[in-house]
């Protein structure tokens, strides 16, 4: 292959080709760091079998490429690797690939669909971030983490499906997925990140597992049409600005389990107009039910606060 540099071992360190389709040779056992960084006119890639991994940044900036067809041969995708390919449409990952780094595929905005393989255990911090162009996607029951930032302004994304063996989700994992509209967290859910929610304009309930103690600083913050939300009795605090600017709860109830409030948790909730507190609150930050205008009274602990 004349146009681009390939070392001994078979890694193709740069690609110097003019654009268009191209087509890697046998005996290429990985795609290196930066390979098609900023190749404007690649249009499309053919990747031989003998290809086990792809490297950093390797296709960043690739805006004009559509499609790319990984071999099963792949085991591994690293950090940005497709980062700001805006031209990509969409993405089978092979089900030999067990590791989708950090940020693969973020801002790829023109990404429709994408096809996560079970072999997946996680979903990497910002790996699908800024991605607009999704609407829906499955994650397969073989992931127990979504990290922080994974699908942050996704805003297109109007259903995501989050199988039993998720444990965690991580800080701002979905902020600003404005299109979505719900989403079902399953039981095995034990921790959700700050602002995991926060923007998730078209929220309107949400179900809280048993297994969460706490709910996140701004976790469903600007969440503005959620109407409903179930916390349960696992639930101990919510931390601050946790439902600030909910404008549309117009009523909560607190579980008994509850201890503490945060700073500014439920400020500029302009709807809500009926919530009890629990008397096993101790705690309650400033500023918690700032600008809640139909709220009149707030049933409160006869206990008195520290």
């Amino acid at each position: 292959m004349k146009d681009s540099q390939i070392s001994k071992n078979g890694v193709l360190k740069k690609y110097r080709g003019h654009g268009g389709h191209a087509i890697l040779p046998d005996g290429v056992t990985s795609i290196g760091e930066d390979a098609f960084r900023c190749c404007t006119g690649l249009t499309g890639v053919t990747i031989p079998n003998s290809v086990t991994s792809i490297g950093r940044h390797a296709f960043e900036n690739c805006t004009r490429l559509t499609s790319i067809t990984i071999p099963d041969s792949v085991t591994s995708i690293g950090e940005f690797a497709f980062y700001y390919c805006t031209g990509l449409t969409g993405v089978t990952i092979p089900s030999s690939v067990t590791s989708i780094g950090s940020g693969a595929f973020y801002c790829c905005a023109g990404l429709t669909n994408i096809t996560i393989p079970g072999s997946v255990t996680s979903i990497s911090d910002y790996a699908f971030s800024g991605s607009a162009g999704l609407t829906v996607l499955a994650i397969p029951d073989s992931v127990t983490s979504i990290g922080s930032y994974a699908f942050s302004g996704c805003a297109g994304l109007t259903s995501i499906i989050l199988p039993g063996s998720v444990t965690s989700i991580g800080d701002y994992a979905f902020e600003n997925c404005a299109g979505l509209t719900g989403i079902a967290l399953p039981d095995s859910v034990t921790g959700i990140g700050k602002h995991a929610f926060e923007g998730c304009t078209g929220l309107t309930s949400i179900i809280i597992p048993n297994r969460v103690t706490s709910i996140g600083d701004g976790t469903f913050q600007n969440c503005t049409s959620l109407t409903s939300i179930t916390l349960p009795d696992s639930v101990t605090s919510i931390g601050s600005y946790a439902f600030s600017g909910c404008t549309g709860l117009t009523v909560l109830t607190l579980p008994d389990s509850v201890t503490s409030i945060g700073d500014s948790a439920f400020e500029n909730c302009a709807s809500l107009a009926a919530i009890t507190i629990p008397d096993s609150v101790t705690d309650m930050g400033d500023d918690a039910f700032s600008g809640c205008q139909s709220l009149q009274t707030i049933p409160i602990s006869r206990k008195p606060l520290p």
